[in-house]
């Protein structure tokens, strides 16, 4: 009995002692020393210090929502010299009271990445090798439609629940705190019938998140974003500029171009995007979506 107490508490101690070391690199990198404010501390709780899903630029809605349930599929890669990801997401889209109200659920299903030293050293990261996969947050959004096809322009009210699921939060991919959204889109349309539809649009909120920083545990951010489109019949392609402005400026000020295609069929529908990062968000993001159409709203 004493010889197996023995063998536990060695085995206890060499463990203690070997995850000890493993962050050792760490500790001398970034001169931490016993007494300094911990590891999580060090985190830059924002879109330039973390990876492309852990903050994004929400998309800008347009006004208005389609009458019809989707769910969609979406394989994503994002270019970046030193942080390379690529992931696989999922959205769910329901509207009812006429199409009126709509309920909104995705996020990032699966994330792989591989970075740079460098960009493991910017980040304060504490995974080695800068290799692994991650599991994404995920959002709910409750949509009110305000205005619709009427001589006011197509008005749309979004308010969003960002989540704290994101995984490898030592890793620098997710900020590992909760946050919420809200925002007010209009769009007005010209040219009917067989003609190419024009629509521009815009988008105007706020948009909130936990930090790690003790004396101001929050970042408030303007959301804004710009856009047109142009509709032909089950075809429609459209480019919008779009960010938030984060009033602590440590790298919270995110601006980006996007540019999307979709194509409409009966009961499916196949989406191109490609998104360009202009500032505090340094990817390069191109989207392949399947999405199945289901239960129209009458």
């Amino acid at each position: 009995m004493r010889n197996v107490f023995l063998f536990l508490l060695f085995s206890v101690t060499s463990l203690s002692a070997l995850a000890e070391e493993d962050w050792s690199w760490w500790n001398d990198l970034h001169g931490w020393e016993e007494g300094m404010p911990g590891w999580r501390n060090w985190l830059i709780i924002a879109p330039a210090y973390l990876g492309p899903n852990a903050l994004p630029v929400p998309e800008v809605k347009k006004g208005f929502f389609e009458n019809e349930s989707e769910f969609a599929l979406s394989a994503s890669s994002h270019f970046h010299a030193g942080d390379p990801t690529q992931d696989l997401s999922g959205r769910l889209f329901l509207p009812f009271a006429k199409g009126k109200i709509a309920i909104e659920m995705y996020g990032v299903l699966l994330e792989h990445y591989a970075y740079t030293e460098e960009i493991r050293n910017e980040r304060f990261s504490r995974d080695k090798d800068g290799k692994g996969v991650a599991i994404g947050d995920f959002y709910f959004s409750t949509l009110i439609q305000l205005s619709r096809n009427r001589k006011f322009p197509n008005t749309l009210f979004r308010m969003t629940l960002k989540t704290a699921s994101g995984t490898n939060l030592e890793a620098a991919r997710y900020a590992d705190s909760p946050g919420y959204f809200f925002d007010v889109s209009s769009s007005k349309d010209f040219g009917s019938g067989e003609s190419i539809l024009f629509r521009p649009y815009g988008m105007i909120g706020f948009y909130s998140w936990q930090t790690n920083d003790e004396l101001m545990l929050q970042n408030d951010a303007l959301l804004y974003g710009l856009g047109t489109e142009f509709e032909h019949g089950d075809l429609r392609f459209g480019a919008s500029w779009s960010g938030y402005y984060g009033y602590k400026n440590i790298g919270d000020r995110p601006m980006q171009l996007n540019f999307d295609l979709r194509k409409d069929f009966s009961k499916s529908a196949i989406s191109f995007q490609y998104q360009h990062g202009l500032h505090d968000w340094g990817y390069k993001t191109l989207r392949f979506s399947y999405i199945w159409k289901f239960n129209a709203v009458k």
